[in-house]
């Protein structure tokens, strides 16, 4: 299937100005920030509206079920029907999901305005992506795009650590809303930059959009939703597993796989999918790493703040290197677009990150911690840049926007995995113990990733290192 609604022919050197990529940047940013901004906001939240802490996790696990969903999703429409319709439809959903939560009363009002954002920002980055190939196949370009294709992964990842300061400080100066109220100038200025420089996609008329919708394969899309919110919320019932939960979710799992087998244009292709093992590799290898980040970032935090006894605002600062070292080193790497040594340095890495983090104890000076958490920034710069750089070239152009979705689905999936783990280890309570073993955990995890890495012949044997 070819893409229609490519842009007109562009001169190489004119392909990527700033005019182009910085609104597909702030869009990019704006879901993972959205995810870790409210993280400071709960506690508040709770007493402002007059419930216990405990149930307003219900709004983080929101956006997760919306995410998970809405990438892979977002992707196939931004095919179906253009990028930039897609791109702008999400960027007005955040602006509802901002004014909503802003103005917000209640636990419900609030829970649907994340839901808003969650589907909102999770169009970003499958649409850049499907933007960025149109654009490199129209100027002819013969490698993939590395300095603008790590600019996304700055945008997409490595804003993710630094939303838990910023939330902070927004609470602090503004009060809780102001984690809703700050998505309404972030929205209206990726607005009116898409508007204004992103090109228009090609004219839609009523009956192919008519035939476009029966190709969608809404059927699969809801199928695949309520499969993955199954495992979200089986994930999130840990220690205490929902066993009828999982085996509903596994029984729609095989029935999502039976049904993409039996239609002609299926949501995902899975028989194209089970031939590409390069790009299931891919989505494995990104997501065990994003286990062990995002461990980092919320279970080595906890055990921070309380067996260390440091505040939530000192901890955003203690692991705020490791962003500012995973964007250095996205830079560095995708502009020379280097994939088997980036991706062979994130998995060594990962491997004594975890290993130090096992070695930890109460009396470890704060330093020694700052060191090691900054070793997880080379697993999340190095890894996520070469690993999204390899699965641009495993896919065709067509497939890029789906094939994007479903990389940060894997992503996500290793973050609610490691929220999983978080609960399994630090129930009852947090310890130096309990954190040695879930250190344990990511060191087998670290040894897979890396099994994983050396195994692929493909991988070992590019020229390019």
């Amino acid at each position: 299937m070819n893409i229609s609604n490519s842009p007109q022919p562009t001169e190489s050197k004119d392909a990527f100005d700033w005019h182009f990529v910085t609104p597909l940047y702030i869009g990019s940013a704006l879901n993972p920030v959205n995810t870790t901004f409210i993280a400071t906001a709960l506690v508040p939240i709770a007493a402002a509206i007059n419930v216990p802490v405990g149930q307003t996790a219900v709004l983080v696990a929101a956006l997760y079920m919306a995410c998970i969903v809405a990438q892979p999703a977002a992707g196939k429409l931004s095919e179906a029907f253009g990028p930039r319709r897609v791109f702008l439809a999400g960027i007005f959903a955040v602006l509802a999901g901002g004014v909503l939560g802003g103005l917000g009363q209640d636990l419900v009002t609030l829970l649907v305005s994340r839901i808003l954002i969650g589907v909102g920002t999770s169009t970003g980055y499958p649409s850049a992506m499907l933007l960025i190939r149109q654009r490199a196949e129209s100027a002819r370009l013969t490698e993939p795009p590395g300095g603008v294709l790590g600019g996304l992964v700055i945008a997409g990842m490595a804003t993710a650590v630094i939303g838990l300061p910023i939330g902070g400080f927004l609470v602090a100066a503004w009060g809780w809303r102001s984690v809703f109220f700050i998505n309404i100038p972030l929205a209206l200025v990726a607005l009116i930059m898409a508007f204004s420089w992103i090109p228009r996609d090609t004219q839609c008329r009523s009956e192919k959009t008519l035939r476009t919708l029966v190709r969608i394969d809404l059927a699969g899309i809801m199928v695949f939703s309520v499969t993955m919110i199954g495992l979200l919320v089986f994930l999130m019932s840990l220690p205490d597993p929902n066993w009828i939960v999982l085996g509903v979710t596994v029984l729609l799992g095989l029935a999502f796989v039976w049904w993409e087998g039996k239609v002609s244009q299926p949501f995902i292709d899975l028989r194209l999918l089970a031939a590409n093992q390069p790009l299931i590799l891919t989505y494995v290898r990104f997501a065990l790493a994003m286990v062990c980040v995002y461990t980092v970032m919320y279970g080595v935090t906890q055990w921070l703040q309380i067996v260390k006894n440091i505040s939530s605002a000192d901890v955003g600062f203690i692991i705020l290197p490791m962003s500012l070292v995973s964007i250095l080193l996205t830079w560095l790497v995708s502009r020379r677009n280097l994939v088997r040594t980036p991706l062979i340095a994130s998995a060594v890495a990962c491997l004594i990150g975890s290993v130090g983090v096992f070695l930890v104890t109460t009396t470890t000076p704060i330093i020694w911690i700052v060191v090691i958490t900054a070793v997880f920034g080379i697993t999340m710069g190095m890894g996520a840049s070469a690993n999204q750089t390899t699965f641009y070239t495993q896919v065709t152009a067509d497939q890029i926007g789906t094939a994007s979705g479903l990389f940060r689905t894997f992503g996500y999936i290793g973050s609610i995995t490691s929220s999983a783990l978080i609960a399994i280890f630090f129930n009852p309570n947090v310890s130096d113990q309990n954190l040695h073993l879930i250190a344990a955990v990511m060191v087998v995890l670290s040894v897979v990733g890396l099994i994983i890495i050396i195994a692929d012949r493909k991988i070992m044997m590019l020229v390019k290192a």
